[in-house]
């Protein structure tokens, strides 16, 4: 039988460790050949969107698919996971906390890769769902990291969210009252928005920076001004094929004949290939995530396991 789990089972279930785990096992299978993404498939309607993304990983015994609509209304999210052995249905499962989950555990594993092993500063535009579970992800992998500036436009939004971190992290998590100041200090720099447009200038980089971009995946947005493009030593992305059709921050400073597609690398090879991809300490290094299905379906297979093991969620009888 299948089993139905809701988001309070994935919380209980899904820490950021393991989501950074299961998720370095997948894309070091992706560089291997053993696992096939499909890219985001959009329908729109006048009001809003219905999103699709599919991968299979027969070495780890499934393949699915995630939907979810974004409406005005807001956003809701379902993973169906199948079994890769004989086709049948394995879970349905509320996606809002997994999705958000492997968003930050995927740039975690950027960050781990690529950030200087010195780092201690974060700097986060941004004060909304996704921006709580990027900063769990590099909190969870560099336990160095003291301080971390926050902006958003919103006083009252960016106050609340650093107090609210500031005790889930036990780290010292400040406000401050310009985008230049989160992004001048920062070692790590995390951009988790919904803006159209750039939110800071590339001029205001530190060297040495790693910056983590997630906030756009249209190709008519983006966080990023070209100038950021062109002062990143490597840029990387989980996957090209994707990022070419989504990835505004990449695709406008493309079209405008400033930053070349191809130059981009993608995290399997990144995790895949132990040489040290950081030229110099003053380098600046780019993860540009779209969040692709194979984050989505690896992790709700490792949900899927964990609430089998631990006798989580519903069981349903169906014919599928």
């Amino acid at each position: 039988m299948a089993l139905i789990l809701r988001e309070d089972d994935v919380r209980s279930l899904l820490s950021m460790h393991d989501t950074v785990a299961v998720l370095e096992e997948a894309f070091n299978a992706q560089s291997q050949g053993m696992v096939v993404n499909q890219p985001r498939s959009r329908i729109m309607i006048p009001n809003g969107v219905l999103n699709t993304q599919a991968a299979a990983a027969p070495t780890f015994g499934v393949l699915g698919y995630k939907t979810y609509t974004a409406f005005r209304e807001g956003v809701r999210s379902v993973v169906l996971l199948f079994s890769a052995h004989d086709g049948s249905l394995l879970a349905i499962i509320e996606a809002e906390w997994l999705g958000a989950m492997r968003t930050g555990a995927a740039s975690a594993l950027a960050t781990k890769y690529l950030a200087r092993p010195d780092a201690h500063i974060v700097g986060l535009i941004g004060a909304g769902k996704q921006a709580v579970t990027q900063l769990m992800g590099v909190c969870a992998l560099l336990p160095a990291l003291s301080t971390v500036l926050v902006y958003c436009r919103q006083q009252s939004v960016r106050e609340l969210f650093c107090q609210e971190m500031s005790h889930l992290l036990n780290l010292d998590v400040r406000p401050v009252l310009t985008a230049k100041e989160a992004v001048e200090y920062a070692d790590i720099l995390i951009t988790a928005t919904t803006s159209r447009y750039p939110v800071f200038e590339g001029a205001w980089l530190k060297p040495g920076c790693h910056i983590n971009a997630i906030g756009s995946n249209w190709a008519q947005r983006r966080e990023l001004d070209s100038a950021t493009i062109q002062h990143c030593s490597l840029v990387v992305t989980d996957s090209l094929e994707q990022a070419c059709v989504e990835a505004g921050d990449l695709i406008i400073p493309a079209n405008e004949g400033l930053f070349d597609l191809s130059e981009v690398h993608e995290l399997s090879e990144i995790v895949s290939i132990d040489i040290p991809w950081r030229e110099t300490p003053d380098a600046i290094t780019l993860y540009k995530g779209v969040g692709i299905a194979l984050e989505d379906i690896i992790t709700a297979a490792h949900v899927y396991y964990c609430a089998r093991q631990h006798n989580r969620g519903e069981e349903i009888q169906l014919i599928l």
